[in-house]
């Protein structure tokens, strides 16, 4: 059974003591990439380290997290876009949270808008981050309808209505991780009625393990446990899960088998 994990943050510090053990009890369970997504400009070089470290095995992104948006965010972009593209395989992670505070809302608007064209430029597809701003998310993206080149809503938790409102991009997934199977989630019925070629798997890890490994460090061996409740909630076989999601991933950053 083979998965894709498209969303791991393995430059983390939290992975420092025992990265390469995450990496082969990844393989290990089955995995065939892992993709690391950016949130700054920091980050990026610690990716670009890891990934080269892991041999092809894990590839990077590139953008400025929403919550990492500042006053010189466009300083920032503009370093990012200097860079070569040949390594990375998606622009991310970018979006827009309103979550915790709105004190830079516009500059997030902006970045985010100015991120979106890159990847429309670049051809890049996008790895999107969104908390209590779909209205303002899908604003921005529909000025670019005809251009997208597709990418995924990252840790998608919510109801059909907002999911098949997302699914309206063509060449997007949703993407589905530990909450999938956390016991007061409400994301079963909602998944269960989504197609699976527009689901990508992804862990969030070090963040958002899924049961029964709540409170522990999540880690890419444990998207098992999703392709599991997946299965069951859209009635398919563990390995059909696997095969079509990654499939899907495959698609979506245009990776070779």
């Amino acid at each position: 059974m083979n998965f894709i994990d498209t969303h791991i943050h393995l430059d983390g510090k939290e992975f420092d003591d025992d990265r390469h053990l995450v990496i082969e009890r990844a393989k290990a369970a089955g995995a065939v990439r892992m993709l690391v997504p950016a949130i700054d400009l920091d980050s990026v070089g610690r990716i670009l380290r890891v990934c080269e470290e892991a041999g092809g095995f894990c590839l990077p992104m590139v953008g400025l997290h929403p919550e990492e948006v500042r006053a010189d965010y466009r300083e920032v972009l503009r370093k990012m876009q200097d860079m070569p593209l040949v390594p990375f395989v998606g622009i991310g992670e970018i979006g827009l949270d309103f979550y915790w505070s709105r004190e830079f809302e516009q500059e997030q608007l902006d970045a985010f808008e100015r991120q979106v064209e890159w990847a429309c430029q670049t051809g890049l597809p996008l790895m999107i981050h969104c908390r209590k701003a779909q209205n303002e998310m899908v604003g921005i993206l529909r000025k670019f309808v005809g251009r997208l080149p597709g990418g995924v809503f990252h840790c998608f938790t919510g109801n059909l209505i907002e999911a098949r409102q997302l699914l309206e991009f063509e060449g997007f997934a949703l993407g589905i991780g530990g909450v999938l199977t956390f016991k007061k989630s409400r994301l079963p019925e909602v998944v269960a009625q989504l197609p699976i070629d527009r689901i990508v798997l992804e862990t969030d890890a070090p963040y958002m393990a899924p049961v029964p490994m709540r409170g522990k460090r999540n880690e890419s061996a444990m998207i098992t446990y999703v392709i599991d409740k997946m299965a069951e909630c859209m009635g398919m076989d563990a390995a059909e899960v696997a095969d079509a999601t990654t499939l899907n991933a495959m698609r979506i950053f245009r990776l070779d088998k």
